[in-house]
């Protein structure tokens, strides 16, 4: 298993860059926008640990100029987890009684959730076939 990424939300992305770029010295590795779903991906690391990174997303004004009230808690969210088999892994959280939020439908990424409530993201090293009974399950609560 490898660390991949911890991902936050942010309402301001300048605030944001200062606080983490010139404050901590994170240094930022790529930026993707993606103006179909209105949000972007900006992906920051430490000089010392380049693949350990931060996710900051952030999610665009609706078109009447509100944004989203992240409240205490959806500003934060989720680990992830780069998984050799992606299936194993979620078999083994469920047989322990771990709800498998989002399943692996697609052999690539899957959600659970943490007993403390902080969402975990699995993803496929490379990308396995859609597998039964990954591939029909449905999504449980949120994540």
């Amino acid at each position: 298993m490898k660390y991949l990424h911890t991902m936050i939300r942010v309402r301001d992305v300048d605030a944001s860059l200062r606080f983490f770029c010139e404050g901590l010295g994170l240094e930022l590795k790529r930026r993707d926008d993606y103006p179909q779903g209105k949000f972007s991906l900006i992906f920051l690391a430490a000089p010392e640990s380049p693949d350990a990174e931060v996710e900051l997303t952030w999610n665009w004004p609706a078109d009447d100029g509100s944004t989203e009230d992240y409240g205490s808690a959806r500003n934060f969210g989720h680990l992830a987890f780069r998984v050799d088999d992606i299936y194993a892994t979620c078999a083994r959280l469920q047989a322990m009684g771990y709800t498998i939020n989002r399943p692996p439908r697609d052999g690539h990424m899957a959600f659970v959730r943490s007993p403390d409530l902080i969402s975990v993201e699995l993803l496929q090293d490379g990308k396995l076939p859609p597998t039964e009974p990954w591939a029909s399950m449905p999504n449980t609560g949120v994540w």
